[in-house]
This record gives structure tokens, sequence and C-alpha cells, in this order.
């Protein structure tokens, strides 16, 4: 109640013409709370839902909860800490490329109140792999479980892709628990190209290849992947075919969407701005792709929920659908970070019921 009727309709207003300076303050704000005595008293505040009754056990590893942060928030993993401390359950950090980039030219991300979403076209801004790493390292292990969302280069012809992700893949293996490939982003050109058969399976293939061999004599880490909400019913077919056949771990579903279906009139100026729409006007088709890709795999495929996830009805009916893990982004901007505790409080509620 005090974040949606006081902080955003003030944080809103001072960044009215440039949000993304409202998510500057607030990953700068994070990454100082190790540093911040007040800002742990602050996190405590929010008091997070522990409770074994939470956990999820996926791919040999523990979710303390499975309400979990979607890769874009923190790209570089400068906040960690904060934001286990907040209450999620799982943190993906990116997406992140192999060689540092600033991304698409500002003004770049817009917000759309009216419709509760946001359009973005950031293109991949972040400061490399090999920062990462060097971040990594220093929290390692991790309070929570940490997915990667790794992405290619903006200039990165995409036959070269494929060698790429697995030269990245290499330097970040140790400081995960899974690898996100993310080829379902609108922003970079020719990214979601990747998403058809016969390069799809080149990239996979080649990612497992790899994994295998860092991985040794024990078993390799979890390869997710990211997929869009634009696909046809055909290339959906043709792309889940590919993840079985390459006994990929998981799939993320689902990115931003390229349609403006769903925007109130007051917000029509900004539909054509360039770039993935989120938030409430995703809500319905992302539960939608989730309860198809659920019951075209048969349930082999365990599912991160993402996108549209606004409150928590949202969250449970994306549950229902078939979602193992559910990500948020959009639903923070709009509701603040007491979402992650009033969701986890329903699922408890719901098991004791």
């Amino acid at each position: 109640m005090l974040y949606t009727h006081l902080i955003r309709p003030m944080l809103f207003e001072l960044t009215a013409n440039n949000p993304e300076t409202a998510h500057d303050a607030t990953i700068n704000l994070l990454q100082y709370y190790n540093q911040e005595p007040w800002l742990s008293l602050l996190t405590t505040t929010i008091r997070p839902v522990r409770n074994p009754i939470l956990h999820r056990n996926l791919w040999d590893t523990t979710f303390p909860n499975p309400v979990g942060l979607a890769g874009g928030f923190d790209k570089d993993g400068v906040a960690i800490p904060a934001l286990a401390a907040l209450g999620f359950g799982f943190l993906e950090i990116g997406t992140v490329t192999l060689q540092p980039q600033p991304g698409n030219p500002q003004p770049r991300l817009f917000r759309l109140p009216a419709s509760t979403a946001v359009i973005n076209r950031m293109g991949f801004n972040n400061h490399g792999i090999a920062a990462l790493v060097s971040r990594l390292r220093k929290i390692w292990p991790a309070p929570v479980p940490i997915g990667v969302s790794l992405g290619k280069n903006k200039n990165t012809p995409d036959a070269e892709a494929s060698a790429e992700y697995s030269k990245a893949l290499k330097q970040l293996y140790p400081y995960l628990d899974y690898l996100a490939v993310n080829v379902s982003s609108p922003n970079t050109p020719g990214l979601r190209n990747l998403q058809n058969q016969h390069q799809l399976t080149e990239l996979l293939s080649s990612l497992q290849d790899t994994l295998r061999c860092l991985a040794g004599s024990d078993k390799p880490k979890p390869l997710l992947l990211k997929i869009a909400p634009d696909l046809l019913p055909a290339q959906l077919l043709e792309l889940l075919q590919v993840c079985l056949e390459q006994n990929i771990a998981g799939i993320i579903v689902a990115n931003t969407t390229l349609s403006r279906d769903g925007l109130a009139g007051a917000d029509q100026k900004l539909a054509a701005e360039v770039g993935g729409l989120s938030g409430k006007p995703l809500t319905i088709k992302a539960r939608n792709l989730v309860a198809r890709v659920h019951n075209e795999t048969n349930g082999k495929l365990p599912i991160v929920g993402v996108g549209g996830i606004m409150t928590v009805d949202d969250a449970l009916r994306m549950f229902d659908a078939g979602a193992s893990l559910i990500q948020l982004y959009t639903g923070l901007v709009y509701s603040g970070v007491g979402l992650i505790r009033a969701i986890n409080l329903a699922l408890l509620q719901r098991h004791n019921s």
C-alpha cells in the first residue's frame, strides 16, 4: 500500500522523462546493501517468507521458494545480496554478453501506466562476461540459486553465435546454478532467428557439449531456453521438439512481446515505440503459452513462468497452468517488492487449506 499509494506515484513523476533513471537509482542503492547498515534494516521490514513448505527441488538445486527475479533487472550482478534479502527464491542475472556493449540509444524504456505495462528496447546493455564473473566470484556461493541469462553481442553474426555462447559459458560455469539461453529478445537484430529449428539445434547441441565438458565426471549444470511469446503454433511445436531432442533441463516462458494488443487508449501514442512489451497486456498470453508448453511436452520440461505476473492471482494461475517456478519484473515496478511476500504467503495458505 505504501509503495502503490506514495512511493510509486512520486517515483513515476520524478522519472517521467526517462524511466531508466528510476531503474538505475534502484540498482545503485541496492548494490550498497552490504556497506550500509540502514539498508539491511530496511530489507528486514519487508519480512521475507521463509518456510520449508515453499522449497522447490529442481535440477539438484533447492530453491528456497518458487518466486524469482527475471533477467533484465540486475544485468551485471551488482545487487545479489540485497535482492536475495528481499525474499526472492532465486535470481536470474543478465542478460549478459561475451563482450561489454552499451545497448541501444536512449530513450529506450517507456512506462505505460494506463495499461500497467512497460516497453523496452534496451539492447543487452551490460558490462560483459569478465566483469560479471569477477563479481560472482566475490560472493560465491550465492545466498540463493543464481541463473545467468546469456545473449549474443549485437554485432556477432548468427553463424558465430554458438561459438560465442560457448566461449562465454566456459568463463561463467563455476558461478551459476543454471544457464538461461536468451534467443528471444526482440531488441537485438536477428536474435530471434536462433529459435529456428536448424540454428537452435546447432546452438543447444554446442552448449550441451560444452556443459558436459566443463562438468567432467559431475552432472552438467542445467540448460534452460527462454522463448518468445510471439511464436506461431507450428514454430512452437518445432522448437519444443528440438528442446526435447537436445535434452535441455527446462524452458522459460516467455520474453516480451512485439504485439500491442491490450493497450489502453491513453497509451496508444507510446504503442508506436519499437521494443518488447511487458506487463498486464502479456498476462493471459504468457499464461496460455505456459499451459500449451506444459501440455505439448506432457510435463516433461520444467517451466519457469514469466510475463504479466502483476498480482497474487496472476502468480497462482501461472502455477496452475504448469509453471514449476515463476519470475517477476514489471509486476515489481507497479506493485513493489511486497508482491514477493504476498505470493509466498498465498502459496502457504493454499498448501494449508
